[in-house]
């Protein structure tokens, strides 16, 4: 078996799937084996059923409330949300087709892996775009009025769509001249390997991939050294400072996760010669930790902390049968808390 630089996120527990079962049948169907697999697919449906939940739970907040529709930090935090319920739903709607062994026409499969490309890198850049605006907000203040505007922001959401989408039209427009008219109307398991037609398309996807990783992890060092700075020279504020400040720091965890797994595969490299059954637990943890995880730590933390947004949840949560929890006094305390 061959290990591919860099795969499509979803494509890494897709092959802990199939390299169990194929484990299994050498084994003469071994029930352990098999229970591994099904145990697996059980934790991932369990927690993308819960964090699924808490996203739409949040994105319907969002839409509820004019005053975050105002404001560029909650539009970032939206977008976030949205992109990765789209990216959890699919991933585990190809992960289950996957498992049952249903196929479909290559050219669909064309349609969901580009998709899925474009979305594995829209979470870190947004996750960017929101550390830069914390920067705007302490270290430029005259000038964040300005600069955080809404229709900035959604400039700003164009832009990171349109970066995304770099490496999957490279990708995809090589494989277009690649293969027969022919290929697409046939029936496939949907992964992202079908793309590599030539053994050097997989250097270009690494290099492209370590690029992003770079320039990003660039941005947030520099926004957290100088949010830092500011922090620790300011005599005023200073609790808003040091929100700001978590806020950054949980910024860089979640972006650091999320560029980590540009690197699995190279440590999967490694260990794939040296222990079979170690390497699909490897892939295993390395999907729940730096996919799943990235994509939950938001929601989790990023929104709950929020006093705004655990303000009108708390009212959602309850369907407004809390009665010391109004609509009006909720729409006046969150006003209240973004003039301050």
């Amino acid at each position: 078996m061959q290990l591919m630089y860099i795969t499509s996120c979803y494509w890494l527990f897709h092959c802990v799937i199939m390299a169990d079962n194929n484990t299994t049948a050498a084994d003469g169907g071994s029930s352990s084996s098999l229970q591994q697999v099904n145990d697996r697919i059980i934790i991932v449906q369990v927690m993308n059923a819960i964090f699924i939940y808490i996203i739409c739970l949040l994105i319907f907040t969002f839409f509820k409330k004019d005053t975050f529709l105002s404001n560029t930090r909650y539009i970032f935090f939206a977008h976030t949300l949205l992109a990765d319920c789209l990216y959890l739903i699919m991933t585990n709607n190809l992960l289950l087709l996957t498992y049952f062994s249903v196929t479909m026409p290559a050219a669909v499969c064309v349609f969901f892996c580009v998709l899925l490309c474009e979305l594995t890198f829209v979470t870190p850049l947004t996750l960017t775009a929101m550390s830069l605006e914390r920067y705007v907000a302490i270290c430029m203040p005259l000038r964040h009025g300005e600069l955080s505007t809404v229709r900035r922001a959604i400039h700003c959401i164009l832009l990171i769509h349109s970066i995304s989408a770099i490496q999957p039209i490279i990708i995809v427009s090589i494989f277009f001249a690649s293969v027969p008219l022919g290929f697409y109307t046939q029936y496939k398991l949907c992964s992202a390997e079908m793309f590599i037609a030539h053994k050097w398309q997989r250097h270009l996807r690494s290099v492209i991939g370590q690029l992003y990783f770079l320039v990003m992890s660039i941005t947030i060092v520099f926004t957290y050294v100088r949010i830092f700075a500011v922090a620790k020279e300011a005599s005023e504020n200073k609790k808003s400072l040091s929100k700001c400040r978590k806020t950054v720091i949980l910024h860089a965890i979640q972006l650091f996760l999320c560029l980590i797994q540009l690197w699995c595969p190279f440590i999967e490299a490694a260990i794939l010669p040296i222990n079979l059954k170690l390497y699909n637990n490897v892939r295993f943890f390395d999907y729940i930790v730096f996919i799943l995880a990235p994509r939950c730590l938001c929601p989790l933390v990023y929104g709950l902390r929020d006093e705004k947004f655990f303000l009108a949840i708390k009212y959602y949560v309850f369907f407004g049968l809390n009665k010391n929890i109004s609509p009006i006094l909720v729409d006046n305390l969150i006003t209240g808390h973004m003039k301050t």
